[in-house]
């Protein structure tokens, strides 16, 4: 049988790099990977179906597959996963002091569908009682004007969700006043020692998300591993194909790193921090499957529907190629 071309992009991160250098190999297939930036991924992915495998935006996924999107099906491999509670920036003057301050307050967002506002808001609404509809979102470029959403949801009245002017920035209107919140993936660039008016609302936040990880368990995913659907359904035994082989190198990754013999990674105290790590979180502290993150994957379909996303609940099972549901076991 002819070995299928693979063309597969994600970011460049230490659990994928045995596959991308060739040490790791997808059975049956002849890979070509690329690495670039997730939003560039995403960008390119959406719009024009470039890559046979790539990274998507976990809640953009969710969206779309709710409203029968099927250009790409998952599987459970999670490029991108982090803790959130770093992600929220207020103004110190703004008589922010926990998060129930936030209740009526307008609140800049680069995109109201991005995975790392979705598990924000679900933490805030699930721990602190403070509901999307409890505040005005504002909408646009984090650090450059014009930034639009992909996949636009179809919001209930209740939630209220207004972009800001092409030329304004999400960062600038932080620093000057006219928000006195923000929501972000990335630090944004009025965040930092020449600004010390903007704060984190956690400002202990590793602190945060480890009592908040030993209480929920959840490991927040960010992002999926789609495979074009034209592919899939030609090749069906590709989905557990690429489950493995990233599978496979997560785990090459995670010996590495444990490896103290010569540093595999720039962290002079890495093997006390893993030792830490995995006493609260596990040996295996990045999992890959689907039954071993089923409870992220449901919080996130029960949260998009919540928060306005998702055209309806969808199950977990619904978001990834059968195939993939289950693996073998020796």
């Amino acid at each position: 049988m002819a070995r299928v071309p693979l063309t597969i992009c994600t970011g460049a991160y230490d659990r994928v790099r045995a596959l991308a250098d060739g040490r790791v190999g997808v059975e049956g297939c002849d890979v070509n990977y690329l690495t670039m930036n997730p939003e560039q991924a995403f960008y390119r992915a959406w719009n024009n179906f470039e890559f046979d495998v790539t990274e998507l935006s976990g809640s953009s996924y969710i969206l779309a597959r709710s409203t029968g999107w099927d250009d790409y099906i998952s599987v459970p491999v999670f490029p991108s996963r982090l803790f959130r509670h770093s992600g929220i920036y207020i103004r110190a003057d703004a008589g922010i002091e926990k998060p129930e301050h936030l209740k009526g307050r307008e609140v800049g967002v680069p995109v109201y569908a991005m995975t790392a506002a979705l598990w924000i808001r679900g933490m805030l609404q699930d721990d602190y009682g403070v509901a999307p509809s409890d505040i005005h979102w504002r909408t646009g470029g984090l650090e450059e004007g014009g930034r639009k959403s992909k996949f636009p949801p179809k919001l209930p009245p209740e939630i209220k969700v207004d972009p800001i002017c092409d030329d304004q920035t999400l960062s600038g209107m932080l620093l000057s006043g006219e928000l006195t919140a923000l929501v972000s993936a990335r630090e944004p660039s009025c965040f930092g020692p020449d600004h010390p008016e903007i704060v984190r609302l956690f400002p202990d936040f590793r602190a945060a998300e480890k009592e908040w990880y030993a209480k929920t368990g959840l490991f927040p995913i960010m992002h999926v591993l789609g495979i074009r659907k034209e592919l899939v359904e030609r090749e069906p035994w590709i989905a557990t194909s690429v489950l493995k082989a990233f599978t496979q190198a997560k785990d090459v990754c995670l010996e590495e790193m444990s490896d103290v013999t010569a540093l595999a990674v720039s962290m002079p105290w890495i093997a006390a921090e893993l030792r830490e790590t995995r006493e609260l979180m596990g040996d295996d502290i990045w999992p890959y499957g689907f039954q071993e993150n089923l409870g992220e994957l449901s919080v996130m379909c029960r949260w998009s529907k919540a928060q306005g996303l998702a055209s309806r609940e969808m199950t977990p099972e619904e978001l990834f190629h059968p195939a993939t549901l289950d693996r073998a076991r020796i």
